[in-house]
């Protein structure tokens, strides 16, 4: 049975990541900011699972479970944010939202 190389998978992360930014420059909706973010998290996780995989040790797994403890937090408080910013302007469009005060 062959073993898939590594490159595969830092190339995989790299799209996965070049996506996200790319998301995250572009779209200006809030909630599709955030799933950048989580796509770019994900891409950060593929590439610490990769090469834990080829040194064969579990320092990668680890910090994986740390970037999956991050993101879930980043995302309860995110999209907390989110429909906190919806109920008092109406409105999750970050052109939109310029000034903290209302």
């Amino acid at each position: 049975m062959t073993s898939i190389p590594t490159s595969y998978y830092l190339s995989l992360s790299a799209v996965l990541f070049c996506t996200g930014m790319l998301g995250v420059l572009i779209r200006r909706n809030a909630l599709v900011v955030f799933m950048c973010v989580e796509l770019m998290l994900n891409a950060a996780n593929l590439t610490f699972l990769a090469f834990a995989r080829e040194r064969g040790d579990i320092n990668g797994h680890i910090s994986a479970f740390f970037i999956i403890a991050v993101a879930a937090a980043e995302a309860a408080v995110g999209l907390a944010i989110v429909i906190a910013v919806y109920r008092s302007r109406g409105t999750v469009n970050i052109d939109e939202l310029q000034t903290m005060k209302h």
